[in-house]
């Protein structure tokens, strides 16, 4: 019997504890899947950042910790976490980001805002380029972004894409380092942040690289929310520079009601909704990644801890 801890927030236990033990059963697995064990009884963890589990050390002989989100910034760190963090990919929460980015792209593209601003009567007909001209920046192509980069490039979309290493995608225009970031934000009418949150990408969108975007840029956030200083994104967007922003994910949420985010003409807010793990899929990653544990197997999307993603 492998002795599974569900660590994550209690609040997730009815929505995870079916497709779980549904997900154990069909990869062949006899499961004791408990809320509560003796911590040396444990083989396995899975885990939400928002767990109140902080201290691993007594899980001496758990073998991996399973994360139920796809970011690791507030775990990754944990000096008492010694086991394999690995981290979640999921079709349904790839599918869910993709829909997100490639609506509110298509959003910015065909001007739907001012569509539905100009509802007074006034009959003016204003003609979007076709996506073919018209340039979208993806910064970070892991998992999420790579996919949501191919299904921009898939509309026809220019797309170019950053990441801190060397990629080569289908259809899109790739760069990495220091002046591909450049080349970037340089040429991106349309700005896709789905990097990870890491020391080097805190505040990666700040009032030096705002500056070196083209003027009435339109940027999304469904990544992380600190990627962007607030302040400096407030500024560049009440000095015109930056014609509009959507921001799915923020440094505190919920977003305090007082922010001036809710209340600025050019931001559209959505309540971290860009994508959400399915717990029917997550919970086939999970047990796909006990079956390889117990057959020796190397585990799916292990975290490197160096570059803490």
């Amino acid at each position: 019997m492998i002795n599974v801890l569900f660590a994550a927030h209690s609040s997730r236990w009815p929505q995870y504890e079916g497709p779980l033990r549904a997900a154990f059963k069909a990869v062949g697995l006899e499961v004791d899947l408990r809320e509560e064990f003796a911590p040396e009884d444990v083989d396995y963890i899975i885990y939400t950042p928002n767990s109140p589990l902080t201290d691993f050390t007594p899980y001496t002989r758990a073998k991996a910790v399973l994360n139920l989100w796809a970011g690791v910034e507030s775990i990754v760190g944990n000096k008492t976490l010694t086991m394999p963090l690995c981290r979640m990919v999921e079709p349904g929460l790839t599918e869910g980001m993709v829909e997100w980015v490639t609506g509110h792209v298509l959003r910015y593209h065909l001007g739907i805002d001012a569509c539905l601003a100009a509802q007074d009567g006034t009959w003016a007909p204003v003609f979007p380029p076709l996506a073919r001209n018209r340039r979208v920046g993806v910064l970070g192509l892991g998992e999420l972004g790579a996919t949501c980069a191919g299904a921009l490039a898939a509309l026809n979309f220019q797309v170019a894409g950053w990441s801190r290493s060397e990629k080569f995608l289908d259809g899109v225009t790739t760069f990495h380092g220091a002046d591909g970031l450049d080349q970037v934000l340089a040429t991106s009418e349309i700005l896709v942040l789905l990097l990870p949150l890491t020391p080097a990408t805190e505040n990666l969108i700040n009032a030096d690289t705002l500056a070196r975007m083209p003027q009435d840029v339109r940027i999304l956030n469904p990544g992380r929310g600190a990627l962007i200083d607030d302040d400096a994104l407030l500024a560049a967007l009440d000095a015109g520079h930056v014609a509009h922003a959507t921001l799915d994910v923020f440094r505190v949420e919920p977003l305090p009601p007082d922010h001036r985010y809710w209340a600025h003409p050019n931001v559209t807010v959505t309540p971290h909704v860009a994508s959400e793990t399915r717990a029917e899929t997550a919970s086939e990653t999970v047990a796909e990644n006990v079956r390889r544990g117990e057959a020796g197997e190397p585990f799916l999307y292990v975290v490197d801890r160096a570059r803490a993603y």
